[in-house]
């Protein structure tokens, strides 16, 4: 295979996928490279002037700041964001789905919840509103993590605490506050949690009744909610805490998996330590993988806007109606408010380690970002955290930051996350497991207890797409049924509930 990739005929870059050295014949462009050019950088495969539109996946990346000739390298220092024109065109590429018949449908080993939500994970859960009773909760969790006594319970994968830093010092109402709020009710009522105690402190903002009263939240046997102050302090808040749990337990130990479809699967999809091959294997298999789970009526989430900016015109397209292609531009707009009021640009560079993969501006990362969202009809624009109602293909609100996106996407319901990366993020989100998909075999190779799947195989030319598509599928439905990820057997998710912060802290 050749070493260098061209995506589209009409690019005018094409991806080396090694170092390559000056003076290397591209034959098939008739290019001879003027210079040495890292792993997977991009080099000019004609003549480029100043002010022209550099073209990767047959979309515009970026413009030449100076004359580019053909067989240079094409990079952060020749490559510069500018003007950019957008074809929204709503809904012109939306078309209808073939869905698999309901009797061939895949299924999976999940829980069954009496709020008729399925999970694929059962945990217990000690959310706590404020960071003020972050210590107790995190003693509570230790305790049954070291006593022992979870082994009396073989189908409780574990007690979380989920942490924070916010809850206080902050308004008590607006988006701030409506979003954490929506965070603390989806993980409340998500699925791989089958029991959960919320612990406050008492004086905080985010006050414990009101937050059960305007969730719908209310005792039960497997959901209870204290705080601090009114139980008389720290040791008689850990003590209430043990006690409540031991009685939880057995109720929560009873629920055991059993054969449910496919189709109640709700799918986070993220990508995070990007770098160009991410937009040309992990991204677009899983992308294949998640138009699979739709065809079986499952759902997948694409989120993270900041990092689809300069490529959401391509959503659009696919929205299934006028009024759901304006909600995604409509957060594209808030983003744009948000970024200037806090003395930032929404178009950012990418990261150091996008750059040092070989991605040169927020647009190419966007392009390749969009990847993972698949072929399938935009059926819907979801807020931070809110509750997932649409099947199909949806977009949810959150910042770029993995740990923010992905609190967000397991408040609004999502099971399991898969998680592309090139540069070898670490990362799990308890209590979703997380699926680790490498973008190349180096990187698989190199970090191959973090790693789940391969799709660098792609580019090594022994699989196609749709076979690592049809992989990650597979591998979905296996973890679904409780196989352990690599980022589970580390240990990796206690410390990722990170929601969103909007506003000031006072």
């Amino acid at each position: 295979m050749s070493s260098i990739i061209v995506l589209q005929d009409s690019d005018n870059v094409g991806i080396c996928k090694v170092s390559l050295p000056a003076g290397v014949l591209f034959a098939e462009k008739d290019v001879t490279l003027l210079r040495d050019i890292p792993a997977m950088h991009k080099v000019a495969l004609r003549n480029i002037a100043k002010g022209e539109a550099i073209l990767k996946y047959g979309q515009t990346i970026g413009f030449a700041n100076q004359d580019i000739p053909a067989g240079e390298h094409v990079h952060v220092h020749n490559c510069v964001m500018g003007e950019l024109e957008k074809d929204y065109s709503f809904c012109e590429e939306a078309k209808p789905t073939e869905f698999v018949s309901t009797d061939k449908r895949a299924t999976f080993q999940g829980y069954k919840r009496i709020n008729g939500k399925v999970g694929t994970r059962n945990y217990v859960g000690i959310l706590t509103t404020v960071n003020c009773s972050a210590t107790v909760a995190k003693a509570i969790a230790q305790h049954f993590t070291y006593s022992g006594e979870l082994e009396k319970y073989p189908h409780i994968d574990g007690v979380v605490a989920m942490t924070h830093d916010s809850g206080c010092g902050m308004r008590s109402d607006g988006d701030g506050y409506e979003t954490l709020r929506r965070t603390f009710n989806g993980y409340a009522r998500h699925p791989n949690f089958g029991g959960v105690m919320m612990v406050g402190l008492g004086c905080e903002t985010m006050q414990i009744q009101r937050v059960m009263e305007e969730c719908g939240l209310s005792d039960s046997k497997t959901f209870t909610a204290y705080t601090i102050q009114d139980v008389g302090g720290t040791r008689l808040a850990i003590e209430k805490g043990i006690e409540t749990l031991r009685a939880m337990l057995p109720l929560v130990n009873q629920c055991e998996r059993e054969t449910v479809p496919a189709s109640e699967l709700i799918i986070g999809l993220q990508c995070g330590g990007s770098d160009a091959l991410s937009g040309i294997t992990a991204n677009p298999a899983l992308g294949i993988a998640g138009d699979i789970l739709v065809r079986h009526g499952g759902t997948v989430i694409l989120s993270e806007t900041p990092e689809i900016y300069g490529a959401e015109h391509l959503l659009t397209r696919r929205a299934e109606s006028p009024e759901i292609a304006q909600k995604l531009l409509d957060r594209i707009t808030w983003w744009e408010d948000y970024t200037a009021r806090n003395d930032f640009e929404l178009n950012n560079n990418p990261s150091p380690g996008n750059k040092a993969g070989g991605l040169t501006t927020i647009i190419e990362k966007s392009l390749g970002a969009q990847a993972k969202s698949g072929s399938t009809n935009l059926r819907d624009v979801f807020l931070y955290g809110e509750d997932i109602t649409t099947k199909g293909f949806v977009f949810m609100d959150s910042p770029g930051y993995d740990p923010v996106s992905a609190t967000g996407q397991v408040a609004s319901g999502a099971q399991i996350l898969c998680f592309t990366t090139g540069r070898g993020s670490a990362f799990g989100c308890k209590p979703a497991p997380s699926i680790k998909l490498a973008t190349n075999s180096k990187i698989y190779t190199h970090m191959q207890e973090d790693m789940d799947l391969n799709c660098g195989k792609v580019s090594d030319g022994e699989i196609s797409l749709e076979e690592s598509g049809q992989e990650i599928f597979e591998e979905i439905l296996a973890v679904a049924s409780g196989k352990p990820t690599k980022s589970e057997l580390l240990g990796y998710g206690d410390n990722e509930f990170i929601p969103w912060k909007i506003g000031a802290v006072v």
